[in-house]
């Protein structure tokens, strides 16, 4: 495991400030795409794209950060940073991508405190990596 137990409180905050992150630029874009872009080019008021817009770029920006210090916490390789990336553009798609990151940092992390649950699941940890 990349991680032992003492790094999971910091993972574990790093998690929430990347749902937090996936969530705000997921409701902005969705708004800017949904409402602010048709008001814009169909009623001719672009306030919405004004007011939304600017927040979610500025907002992905603190997503990819957020992402990233997650990922070299837990070890992610660079696709599915990439594909967080890519996520955060697609309207709706940054809540599917932080589903399925939640999913994996919570069993990642799981799976490390089921290991250090005793000294029994430590030796037969070690032996495991011996083959």
């Amino acid at each position: 495991m990349p991680f032992d137990v003492a790094d999971i409180p910091t993972i574990r905050k790093s998690l929430l400030f990347y749902r937090i992150m996936a969530w705000v630029v997921g409701v902005l874009l969705v708004v800017l795409v949904l409402i602010g872009m048709p008001l814009k080019y169909l009623a001719g008021n672009g306030l919405v794209v004004t007011i939304t817009g600017v927040p979610h770029g500025w907002l992905y920006m603190a997503l990819l950060v957020s992402a990233y210090n997650l990922g070299r916490r837990v070890d992610w390789p660079w696709l599915r940073l990439i594909l967080i990336a890519l996520a955060g553009t697609v309207p709706f798609l940054s809540f599917v991508a932080e589903h399925y990151a939640t999913k994996d940092v919570r069993a990642r992390i799981a799976a490390v405190e089921s290991g250090a649950a005793g000294p029994a699941a430590d030796a037969a940890g070690s032996d495991s990596n011996l083959a």
